[in-house]
This record gives structure tokens, C-alpha cells and sequence, in this order.
């Protein structure tokens, strides 16, 4: 009997749109759901409130909703499952990833991991900062922020979500 096909979050893009976050893959909890950023643990939706990307705190089964602030969602692997560490590299498609962003042109992306960075720009996560990076002219302004899973809690701050939020409000003035 075949396996069933992996889950898959639905991306949550449409053209320009302000910011897309982006994942290295969704945790086991987000797969079972089908919610980005599901699990009780992770501190995505509380960040994104606190920080003044979002007016109120939204909840993760209300993440296409975010669409119609401008804010939309996609993942580096759309069907691989797990911690970033359980994620098989052939799963990983930077490829398909910059041809989402070819195609949708959004202003400014947001990767939500050093992880997820280092797998989009091919070098190790030790090289890349948080906060805004360096930029290409002909692509998005580009985030690198710190995980907000539980599992990565030694390395949280909401400082970069803050930066990425003040640039957010001046660009859409």
C-alpha cells in the first residue's frame, strides 16, 4: 500500500504583497493542523503582535487572514515535516522558492530562521546575522530573523522583529 502524500501548508502568497515570511519547513504540529506556526510553544504569533507587524494577536488557524494586511506565507521544503534538523535536504527546493518570489514580487521576506537563511543564500547559519541584509537590487529587501520555536529558545530576541516592523511601517508609509 503506497504512503500517503506529505502534508503540504498551502502557501499564502498573491503579487507585491508587503512581507512573506518564510520557513524551512512545518513543524509536526503545523503539518497535523495545517495552521503555519502552530505549536503552543512557538512564539511566532505573539511575536509578530508585539513587535507591531500585526494591530491584535491572531492565532495560528487564522494565518490566511494575514493576506489582507499584505502578509503572506510560504515554506523552502513544502513537503518535508519536522525540526529543522529532521528535514531531508533533498526536500529543500531554493529553487522553487526564488521562482515564488520571481513570480509574486513581494517587497521584503522575512526568513523566520538562521537555518532557513543559510539554506536560501547556500552558506552556514554561523555567517549570517539577524536583522536586514545586505541587498540585491533586483530581488526583496530580505530579513533573517531568530527562530520563535520553543526549541530554539536560548537564541530569542525580539529585537530583529522589531527592526523588520519599523521597516515595514515606513516603507508603507
Amino acid at each position: 500500500m503506497p504512503l500517503p502524500a506529505p502534508h503540504r501548508l498551502p502557501d499564502q502568497l498573491r503579487p507585491n504583497l508587503r512581507l512573506v515570511f518564510v520557513g524551512t519547513a512545518a513543524s509536526t504540529r503545523s503539518a497535523e493542523l495545517g495552521h503555519y506556526y502552530a505549536h503552543p510553544g512557538n512564539r511566532f504569533w505573539r511575536a509578530i503582535h508585539e513587535a507591531g507587524i500585526t494591530p491584535r494577536r491572531y492565532q495560528p488557524g487564522e494565518f490566511a487572514a494575514l493576506i489582507e494586511l499584505g502578509i503572506g506565507f510560504t515554506d523552502l521544503s513544502k513537503s518535508g515535516v519536522g525540526m529543522d534538523h529532521q528535514i531531508a535536504a533533498e526536500t529543500i527546493d531554493v529553487p522553487g522558492f526564488r521562482a515564488k518570489i520571481e513570480t509574486y514580487r513581494p517587497r521584503t521576506i522575512a526568513f523566520t530562521s538562521k537555518k532557513a537563511a543559510s539554506l536560501f543564500y547556500g552558506r552556514p547559519s554561523s555567517g549570517i546575522a539577524l536583522g536586514r541584509q545586505p541587498r540585491d537590487a533586483s530581488g526583496p529587501v530580505i530579513f533573517v530573523l531568530p527562530s520563535p520555536s520553543g526549541a530554539a529558545s536560548g537564541h530569542w530576541t525580539l529585537e530583529p522583529w522589531r527592526e523588520l516592523a519599523e521597516w515595514i511601517a515606513a516603507e508603507n508609509g
